[in-house]
């Protein structure tokens, strides 16, 4: 089997998998929560129909 096709069934199977996408995506914000905050950067959210702006020391990274 060709390296490509290999990847390709690697990339079908993690997206047949919904649990294997939803630990992705949390490990993906929780690394880019916890980058901003060491690099004391803000980040914004939206919460109740409101961008807001939250500091860096103030970022919350769950384990």
């Amino acid at each position: 089997m060709a390296v490509k096709e290999k990847h390709k069934d690697k990339v079908a199977e993690t997206f047949a998998d919904p649990d294997k996408i939803t630990k992705a995506l949390v490990q993906g914000v929780r690394e880019a929560l916890l980058k901003h905050k060491q690099a004391g950067n803000p980040i914004v959210v939206w919460l109740d129909g409101k961008i807001i702006w939250i500091k860096p020391e103030e970022i919350l990274v769950h384990k």
